[in-house]
């Protein structure tokens, strides 16, 4: 689980994290097998302002009619059927510069070749902390190079 902070003050509340030149807010589409984790970031994304998509598949994720409209993926890497690996480059196949946060509590499953990696990818070890993971997403989004124009 990752650790969301309380902010002791209202005024300590994190302003505005997702900052792009497009009025409507970013979206961020969440993958994991663990409803407790899909339930956790989306409270902690919706905190910074951002509309969330969960799944709790792959599949799901690349069946949805939704998948075009995503800003940020952030997905489990030991998800079943497919991994977050697979899903990644298979979103990145239609979606080249679309920013992936990978997320695991196997750090056994990152001993994979370079190669093997998706693009412009971040990785995140759970328990990790829920301030890094919205300055990330934040990052991701505010990087030209990996925003793709969408249809």
């Amino acid at each position: 689980m990752f650790l969301l902070q309380k902010a002791a003050h209202p005024s300590d509340r994190i302003l505005d994290v997702s900052t792009t030149d497009d009025p409507r807010r970013s979206i961020i589409a969440v993958v994991d097998d663990d409803l407790r984790i899909l339930g956790s970031l989306e409270i902690l994304l919706e905190s910074a302002d951002y509309e969330v998509r969960l799944f709790s598949s792959a599949t799901a994720l690349l069946e949805s009619a939704g998948l075009q409209e995503i800003d940020c993926l952030i997905s489990d890497v030991g998800l079943p059927v497919m991994d977050g690996f697979e899903l990644a480059r298979a979103v990145q196949a239609g979606r080249p510069k679309l920013p992936v946060i990978l997320i695991t509590g196997r750090p056994d499953l990152l001993h994979r070749s370079p190669l093997e990696w998706p693009r412009h990818c971040r990785v995140f070890k759970k328990p990790f902390n829920g301030q890094e993971l919205l300055e990330a997403v934040g990052e991701a989004l505010r990087s030209p190079h990996l925003r793709t124009p969408k249809p």
